[in-house]
């Protein structure tokens, strides 16, 4: 039974405050109105407010800025702004018939002076035994690296002072079950091979783990006992360092500098795979070959036992500058000790691919081609519990298999920082009274994150170009171009700047509550796309395409 909640019970109009409780209970609140109406103009739903100053006029006010969240959980508006962002880069980057930088330009006489100081002063301090000349010479050489770094030298300056302790070097001989891999000399370009005279193909790569056990429709463990949820946690912690180690042995096999375009998302089963878009055709069998042959050894202490559990965990000693043993007072190993090349004969877990990779040949400019670009973004925006499926009504089944894989990933190390490791006997690196035995914030270690704690997209630097800003400012730019170009003034001051940003803190008396930064919002948007409605229809062009192959479809 529906209620009019303008009417009464014989069909009068009844003003607002003469509604019942129960009646004003079925209608809309304004801040869900609000809420909806910003997601549908695509506005930040929970805005920053952020102090602007106008430097030239000298004008004060306070303006949202939009949150930037990457979760629509979070912020819808923000998170598919971001995840169309990604779409644009990876569609920009896929088929170039260019190489996206060019190279470098010669030093200039300017930048090869500057450095030659910087050699003489670092010269004379390696000599010098005041501390004070040595407090000098560093302060010199901080100004002459801010010169070289204005004068465009970019990479790495030698420090005056050398590493506390030398990096360890171990061997890098391949193991003997792992098999050979071709070893080219690699040219300097990006681009793949044109077949045919005019067809350039890329490739579509989907890399997975091994399996750690037998699995339903579902993805959970038909055996729990029998899965092996250990291997599981520690590949899912390690397993960006082997698709670095999978792009390292592919460029050394094929021969030139291959560019991709990647993301890393769950399968049902909680592990993660990898798919990527690959600028150029690479055969299937040769990508077959080396992810057969890639691995990735973890140098890490061996941490199959835990020494201490519940109550009985290592207490921090002052005198020792450490934690030590809380029954007989022993400091732990510490992290430099217990990875001595001389103690650490083995490595304390290697990760290998498992036996299926998908390999497809993708044309540019396709339906296809946008259709891939979309399966790539496609969970960008949810966290890696729900694109697993992990979270939505899960079975009995289904939540045993979440329960021991997050266990398991609550006492796995996540980093040579990482607290886990003191329950193991050792001291983390880089240790610091704070720590709290076993209790690490690391996002490896929490449920919605699944072991993945570092980004889900990764780029190779040479893909288009250009940085996410750089998209991102690009859009504005396109605006502001057919504004100009039709003559629209917006019906709103723009000011150009230059401005300069200040954090609000609760309190402040200038500052407007939530609501009305959302109001704000919301009404600039809608003078936003006025404006740009209008220029599109001066200038003669059909409405955005914002579908997932916008670009590629011609």
């Amino acid at each position: 039974m529906t209620i009019d909640t303008s009417t009464d019970v014989v069909g009068r109009t009844v003003e607002y405050d003469q509604l019942s409780r129960a009646q004003k209970a079925l209608m809309s609140l304004s801040g869900d109105v609000a809420q909806q109406l910003a997601e549908d103009h695509g506005v930040c739903v929970r805005p920053l407010a952020m102090r602007r100053i106008d430097l030239t006029t000298g004008r004060v006010e306070v303006v949202p800025v939009p949150c930037g969240a990457r979760r629509e959980d979070l912020c819808r508006p923000c998170a598919e702004k971001c995840r169309r962002t990604r779409m644009t880069q990876c569609r920009e980057g896929w088929h170039l018939e260019h190489e996206p930088i060019p190279d470098r330009p010669a030093p200039t006489e300017a930048q090869k002076e500057l450095l030659a100081v910087r050699a003489d002063l670092h010269t004379v301090y390696q000599e010098e035994d005041e501390e004070t000349e040595r407090e000098a010479i560093r302060n010199t050489v901080a100004v002459l690296d801010d010169e070289l770094r204005r004068a465009g030298v970019t990479g790495r300056l030698e420090p005056l002072d050398p590493p506390d302790r030398p990096a360890v070097k171990r061997s890098t001989r391949r193991r003997q079950d792992a098999p050979n891999l071709p070893r080219r000399p690699v040219e300097k370009r990006t681009l793949g091979q044109v077949f045919g005279g005019r067809y350039r193909p890329s490739t579509f790569l989907t890399l997975t783990l091994d399996s750690y056990g037998r699995v339903d429709g579902d993805g959970a463990a038909l055996d729990p006992d029998d899965y092996d949820y250990r291997r599981a946690a520690r590949d899912a912690i390690h397993f960006p360092k082997i698709v670095d180690r999978f792009w390292q042995n592919t460029r050394r096999c094929v021969g030139w500098e291959v560019q991709y375009f990647g993301t890393i998302e769950p399968q049902k089963r909680g592990a993660p795979h990898f798919h990527a878009a690959i600028r150029g055709s690479i055969p299937r069998a040769e990508l077959r070959a080396i992810t057969a042959a890639t691995y990735h050894q973890v140098w890490w202490p061996h941490h199959d036992e835990q020494v201490y559990r519940g109550d009985r965990v290592p207490v921090w000693n002052d005198d020792a500058h450490g934690f030590v043993d809380p029954e007989t007072g022993d400091a732990l190993p510490t992290w430099d000790a217990a990875t001595d090349p001389a103690v650490l004969l083995t490595p304390g877990h290697t990760v290998t691919f498992g036996a299926q990779v998908h390999v497809k040949g993708i044309l540019g400019g396709t339906e296809e081609a946008g259709r891939h670009i979309g399966y790539l973004t496609k969970y960008l925006t949810k966290s890696v519990s729900q694109a697993a499926g992990l979270v939505e009504d899960p079975s009995v089944r289904q939540r045993e298999h979440r329960r021991r894989l997050v266990a398991e990933l609550e006492r796995t190390p996540c980093s040579p920082q990482c607290p886990i490791w003191l329950l193991y006997g050792v001291q983390p690196k880089k240790v610091r009274h704070t720590a709290v035995p076993g209790q690490c914030k690391g996002k490896a270690h929490r449920p919605e994150h699944l072991g993945i704690g570092g980004r889900r997209v990764l780029v190779s630097r040479k893909w288009s170009g250009k940085t996410l800003g750089d998209h991102q400012a690009e859009r504005a730019e396109f605006v502001r171009q057919l504004l100009n170009r039709v003559g629209v003034r917006p019906g709103y001051a723009v000011d150009d700047g230059p401005f300069e940003w200040e954090k609000t803190r609760p309190g402040d008396p200038d500052v407007p509550t939530r609501p009305a930064l959302l109001l704000h919002a919301i009404s600039q948007r809608q003078r936003w796309e006025a404006d740009y409605t209008a220029a599109q229809a001066l200038a003669g062009d059909p409405p955005a395409d914002r579908s997932a192959t916008a670009g590629e479809a011609a």
